[in-house]
């Protein structure tokens, strides 16, 4: 159907996108921030050249600096990893010693000495006292566990403190580390060539220097070490090398030494005290001086409460108690004993031993307090202040076991001159028993009698020589027995000649003394030498029976954990030399000496004693020699230059000496009687030819020697007179003696 009208519009939407594509609208332009102008430098130009300078100067060192830095630690780690191939194993640096240690028991087996280089054995640091191993890094080095081996706070602390003390930076404190230190006691791995250096002590001082470059090669060993070891084995090695006075090396030889004692077992004050020693060990060892060494300890006490080793209970505990020595270290006994007993060993066993040895001896620590102490008693009240007299004491069992030594006034000693085994000196009328002992030995009487008058003999290349007695004065004719307890010289020179000088000087040296005996007469009158030691010995002799004896120290020794012993005593009873009647005849005679003669201040109450004076000339030596039924006991006094003592004769100091150390000796023991025999009337008929060590003496003619019944008079019993010498000074036994002999 059609439509009229006008047209309308069709029904759609119209079109309202237009033809072309628009262009997007343009983003908004980002306007960029001007840079706040750059303020101009400081200063002038010059300032600024100086800045730029400086600056240049510290890109290059810096550029330069790190690589020989790095250049350095190279070669250092090189230098460490050699070192590191060459170090042992930790148990072979222990023990660094040159030679070994000995250690001396007395007759109970009680340690009174050390000699050598001691070492009680390795210990571990973890083994040991911990309050002995926390004093040691207390004081040697706090930061031990923190550091690898080298400490650059301790070395800029102690740089600090020389520089404040007006010192150079490496004077002074040197900031060493425990591990450094014990570089320094390995000789950074150099050991001990006896043959390369002049001695030990030079050696140990090389190992000690300081320089620089020295400081340099012990910082490579310690790193070195550090690489190698624990910090427990380095301490382990620190330990058991360090020195600490008196002999000792090492913490377990120390605390042995001064406390008696394993290092394990040490207390607070005991640890601090061996702590302390380490700087230095002589001079603060508690032997030389126990106050000095008691400080330093305190010191060790405090360090260790400030760095909490300690509570304040343990410290003040510590400081109140401080650390004391040993009975045995305290005493130091025996000091001139021990020095004979080392000389007298087998060198290789004791002065230059390697092995640690175990020496068992004959002393008895309580006869030698009372040698000592009855040695003081006398000089210290007698002597005048400030005199240099000297005097010595040797006590010894009748078999030659000596069981105290006393080599000079002071007591404390060890490696000084010993004036009872080394000083040679005239013996005086102390000779005069052996002189009698062959006469007894020969036939005569203790009752037979002698002429006391003015006597003189030609010596052939001296001319006339005439004896005298002490009081210049004569007695008559007299007993041997008066002329010994009165120690009259011109019967003794008379009986010397009777009886033949070769045959007194042979029995002489056959009880032991061992000296030059004098050829002439004066043999009669003790013009020969010996040591107080021999003399003692030879006396011994008489005691025991009339046979020799050998003084001996040392009874076993052994190698330190041997059971066996590699020797045993080296002397004793040996031959017989005058028949057993002759010596208790002998010591008859020899107790008059003491009961009523010259030796009379050496009497001892409720007990028997005998003895004999002696007196040089102008009284340069005195002495007293004697015995009780247990014990011989000598004393000799004098001037080490032989310079004469002033109002000093044998039965005098000497004597009274004598008598208190053997008073103290035999407290509390019983008294015993001696071993003697008092002639009686009538004298012992003598047969013709007497005998002496096997073979026969027959006097001039076939006469014999024989003693009548004697008459009583006020000097007692008169035997037979001794036949008068020859007019050429020798008896008729010397001339058959020489025929015997072959002279």
């Amino acid at each position: 159907m059609s439509t009229s009208g006008p047209r309308k519009p069709p029904l759609v939407a119209d079109r309202r996108k237009p033809k072309t594509k628009p262009k997007p609208a343009a983003k908004p332009r980002k306007t960029r921030a001007r840079k706040a102008p750059r303020p101009p430098r400081g200063g002038n130009v010059v300032t600024r050249a100086i800045f730029g300078l400086l600056s240049l100067v510290w890109r290059v060192v810096w550029g330069i600096g790190w690589r020989l830095g790095a250049i350095a630690l190279i070669i250092v780690g090189i230098a460490v990893g050699y070192v590191y191939t060459t170090l042992p194993e930790a148990s072979a640096l222990l023990d660094g010693r040159a030679r070994g240690s000995v250690t001396l028991l007395d007759r109970d087996s009680d340690v009174f000495a050390w000699r050598g280089d001691q070492f009680g054995g390795a210990v571990n640091a973890g083994a040991v006292s911990s309050h002995l191993r926390n004093a040691v890094i207390a004081t040697e080095d706090r930061r031990f566990y923190l550091h690898p081996g080298i400490d650059p706070i301790g070395i800029a602390s102690a740089i600090r403190i020389n520089l404040s003390e007006g010192r150079g930076p490496l004077s002074g404190h040197g900031g060493s580390t425990l591990t450094q230190q014990t570089a320094k006691l390995l000789c950074l791995g150099n050991e001990y060539v006896e043959a390369e250096w002049e001695s030990q002590a030079a050696y140990e001082a090389d190992c000690r220097r300081g320089s620089l470059a020295r400081k340099g090669k012990e910082a490579i060993y310690a790193l070195a070490m550090e690489a190698k070891y624990t910090k427990e084995e380095i301490l382990s090695i620190y330990l058991n090398r360090a020195y600490m006075g008196g002999g000792a090396y090492g913490a377990e030889a120390a605390s042995q030494r001064y406390f008696g004692k394993s290092a394990a077992q040490l207390n607070p004050a005991e640890g601090a005290m061996l702590a302390g020693l380490l700087t230095a060990p002589s001079t603060l060892a508690p032997t030389s001086n126990i106050a000095r060494s008691q400080n330093r300890a305190a010191t060790v006490v405090r360090l260790m409460r400030e760095q909490d080793y300690l509570t304040d209970s343990e410290a003040a505990l510590a400081l109140a108690t401080p650390a004391e020595l040993s009975e045995a270290a305290e005493r130091q006994a025996g000091g001139y004993f021990a020095d004979w007993v080392m000389s007298s060993g087998p060198e290789f066993f004791t002065r230059d031993t390697t092995e640690d040895v175990i020496i068992r001896t004959t002393l008895d620590q309580r006869i030698q307090r009372a040698a000592e102490q009855g040695l003081h008693a006398v000089l210290d009240e007698k002597l005048r202040d400030g005199s240099k007299a000297q005097a010595a004491v040797v006590v010894m069992s009748a078999d030659g076991a000596v069981r105290a030594m006393v080599g000079g006034r002071q007591t404390k000693v060890s490696g000084a001159f010993n004036r009872a085994t080394q000083a040679n000196r005239q013996t005086g009328s102390s000779f005069k028993p052996f002189v009698y002992a062959t006469a007894l030995e020969l036939g005569y009487s203790s009752l037979d009698t002698v002429v006391d008058e003015r006597y003189c003999l030609n010596i052939a290349g001296s001319g006339e020589w005439c004896p005298s007695n002490y009081t210049n004065r004569f007695h008559g004719r007299v007993t041997l027995a008066k002329a010994l307890e009165q120690s009259y010289n011109i019967p003794a020179v008379k009986v010397a000649e009777s009886v033949g000088l070769d045959l007194v000087r042979k029995v002489a040296s056959d009880f032991g003394i061992e000296s030059d005996l004098a050829a002439g007469p004066a043999l009669a009158l003790g013009a020969s030498e010996s040591t107080l030691l021999e003399m003692t010995g030879a006396f011994a002799g008489i005691l025991n029976g009339g046979s020799s004896v050998t003084p001996y120290g040392l009874v076993e020794l052994k190698l330190l954990g041997q059971d066996e012993a590699v020797m045993g005593a080296g002397g004793g009873i040996g031959e017989r030399v005058i028949r057993e009647e002759a010596a208790r005849e002998l010591t008859w005679m020899m107790s008059r000496v003491v009961e009523s003669g010259t030796g009379a201040r050496a009497k001892l109450p409720g007990r028997e004693a005998a003895g004999k004076t002696g007196t040089t000339q102008a009284a340069r030596d005195a002495w007293f020699l004697g015995f009780t039924a247990d014990y011989v006991a000598g004393v000799w006094m004098g001037y080490d230059d032989n310079t004469p003592l002033t109002g000093v004769t044998g039965g005098g100091l000497p004597a009274e000496i004598w008598h208190e150390v053997m008073t103290r000796v035999h407290e509390g023991m019983p008294a015993t009687p001696l071993p003697m025999t008092q002639p009686t009337p009538p004298a012992p008929q003598v047969s013709q030819g007497q005998t002496y060590g096997g073979q026969s003496y027959q006097g001039q003619g076939g006469q014999g020697y024989q003693g009548d019944q004697g008459t009583q008079t006020d000097r007692g019993w008169q035997g037979n007179p001794v036949p008068a010498p020859r007019d050429n000074r020798e008896g008729p036994i010397t001339n058959i003696l020489r025929r015997l002999l072959g002279g």
